[in-house]
């Protein structure tokens, strides 16, 4: 593994630091309930379009883009020392962009015309226009090959029926990449195709749902005959699942290619270090160190299989499907964190916000860790993608594999 960057990939740090310095104030430690709360009124959907488009001007919106289309022009190394030197700054999340700059625009790029390519592009790199991913289905669990929303083809237009569910972002996206099935009679992975539309087409319903969190990003999405030109396929009619690998190409990397961010063994240090137990603090109880010691463990190992991903960037190497273990980590490890903290924390463990230790951020973390582990890939679906792609394992036996679709059994 490589852990000093090369003399270009320091001056790339060099410049990213100092053009962040004169457009930013940096990050001090770890933000307050009170500092979150201000921040996400700041982190508006028009605060991190501020952002965005003051980063797309500059040619740091998308560093591995081509500059034809607003990009940098640089290496994925790049991106990845872009965003470690952002991530020391007080700025506007880009979370709004993440699924339409991270999968949707490559997927399109990779498979839209030259029209489409002009025309969306550079409104999604400034953030003018918002996208999100429309491929979860409430029948299709992890499956997204066992999707049922239906495009039917008439003239030059299809005609869109079926309901998709945890949309991401879908209440304020403008476009959707959206994955549909069109020949029914077909094997389940054969009979698909995908398109793009705008997200106020007529007959587009979008109902956010509600978490136990409080929060309300996923969304349910209804498609009542709404019309899609055939100009807005991506790809042959039936190659729909060749399409969609290439998001999830891009999801996975995604997912999979940080640190995890969000909490971690040191704020469970600290709070060991602070929190009285009947026998004195909790650092000094020997159960307690055995756990912080386990998860310690684990984080070193997420972080060095990140290092290889990062090494395989530098060379120039496309990392594959270990990314995925990054993602099963990250998510499962939060989740434990978190319910170990509130364990210690004792009946203030039940608190969130001001009134709770660490201002409610184990709360939090626990309360999103579930939405973690199913983002992206179930922890089940990577498990698989481990076991067949980077352990060479025998894969799961599939029955239905070459069953038309409409043959395969389902509940009443």
């Amino acid at each position: 593994m490589d852990f000093e960057d090369t003399a270009e990939e320091a001056k790339f740090r060099a410049d990213v630091r100092s053009w962040l310095a004169s457009h930013a104030k940096p990050r001090h430690g770890q933000d307050s309930a009170d500092e979150m709360e201000m921040k996400e009124d700041r982190d508006s959907l028009a605060a991190a379009k501020a952002w965005q488009a003051k980063k797309a001007e500059s040619g740091y919106a998308r560093i591995t883009w081509p500059k034809e289309v607003g990009g940098h022009g640089g290496t994925a190394m790049q991106q990845v020392i872009y965003n470690q030197e952002e991530a020391k700054f007080d700025v506007a999340s880009g979370a709004p962009f993440a699924i339409g700059l991270g999968m949707c625009i490559p997927t399109l790029m990779a498979y839209g015309s030259k029209e489409s390519i002009g025309r969306h592009v550079k409104p999604a790199l400034r953030g003018d226009e918002i996208w999100c991913q429309l491929f979860s289905e409430p029948a299709g669990g992890s499956d997204v090959a066992g999707l049922r929303t239906r495009a039917e083809k008439q003239g030059d237009e299809w005609v869109i029926n079926g309901q998709k569910i945890w949309t991401s972002g879908a209440h304020y996206s403008d476009w959707g990449l959206l994955l549909t099935r069109t020949d029914p009679g077909a094997q389940k992975h054969k009979g698909l195709t995908m398109f793009y539309l705008s997200m106020k087409s007529p007959g587009v319903e979008v109902r956010p749902i509600k978490q136990a969190s409080g929060g309300a990003n996923f969304n349910e999405v209804f498609f009542t005959d709404v019309r899609i030109p055939d100009s807005q396929r991506l790809g042959n009619v039936g190659d729909g699942w060749k399409v969609a690998l290439t998001t999830l190409m891009h999801e996975r990397l995604a997912v999979g290619g940080g640190l995890g961010g969000g909490l971690d063994v040191k704020e469970l240090l600290s709070l060991a270090r602070t929190l009285e137990l009947e026998d004195g603090p909790a650092i000094k109880n020997a159960s307690v160190r055995e756990r912080i010691a386990d998860w310690y463990v684990r984080s070193a190992g997420l972080k060095y299989t990140t290092y290889r991903t990062m090494t395989a960037l530098s060379r120039g190497q496309q990392p594959g499907p270990e990314a995925s273990i990054a993602k099963v980590v990250v998510a499962s490890k939060l989740q434990d964190i978190s319910a170990f903290a509130m364990e210690l924390e004792g009946e203030t463990g039940a608190l969130t916000g001001e009134d709770a230790p660490v201002h409610g951020a184990f709360q939090a973390g626990w309360m999103a860790a579930p939405g973690l582990r199913i983002a992206g890939g179930t922890d089940e679906i990577l498990r698989n993608i481990i076991a067949e792609r980077v352990l060479g394992l025998p894969p799961d036996i599939r029955v239905d594999k070459d069953l038309p679709f409409n043959a395969l059994p389902s509940g009443r």
